[in-house]
């Protein structure tokens, strides 16, 4: 896989703020011709690091109660774990950690209740031995597209 230079950087962080600026105006803030930055976008979306573009929504728009699941798994029961996670509709994100948990979800329901319900889910996977929530209350900085 070719490797990402400063100038690529430059442009991911750019579109991550707003997917549908220009051409034009991303090269003229990384710096660059327009045929450059429109060229390093097409490479970058070839390679698989753009995998393509979406809409960012408010959380609060969307009316979505959002918590951080921290997840501790029996051995040798990631996969299956995670397979049963991954078919959850709540589950907005699953990382693997390092540490005390085995895994971080990020759940969202649109009420408490519905929020609750899914934790309860988390739960009786087979395979969870622990979990830790922490409910999100607000958000200062969200860079990810």
């Amino acid at each position: 896989m070719e490797t990402l230079d400063d100038i690529d950087r430059k442009l991911l962080a750019l579109l991550r703020r707003n997917a549908r600026t220009p051409a034009s105006d991303l090269a003229r803030r990384a710096g660059v011709a327009r045929s450059t930055a429109q060229a390093r976008i097409e490479r970058m979306e070839r390679m698989g690091v753009i995998r393509g573009y979406t809409v960012r929504t408010d959380p609060h728009a969307a009316e979505m109660i959002r918590a951080y699941v921290l997840i501790q798994v029996e051995p040798r029961r990631a996969a299956a774990v995670a397979a049963a996670l991954e078919r959850m509709p709540e589950i907005e994100s699953l990382h693997t950690t390092s540490g005390r948990f085995d895994m971080a979800a990020q759940v969202a329901g649109r009420t408490t209740a519905l929020l609750d319900r899914a934790l309860d889910r988390i739960g009786l996977v087979e395979g969870v031995r622990g979990m830790e929530t922490l409910v999100q209350l607000s958000t200062k900085v969200d860079r990810r597209a």
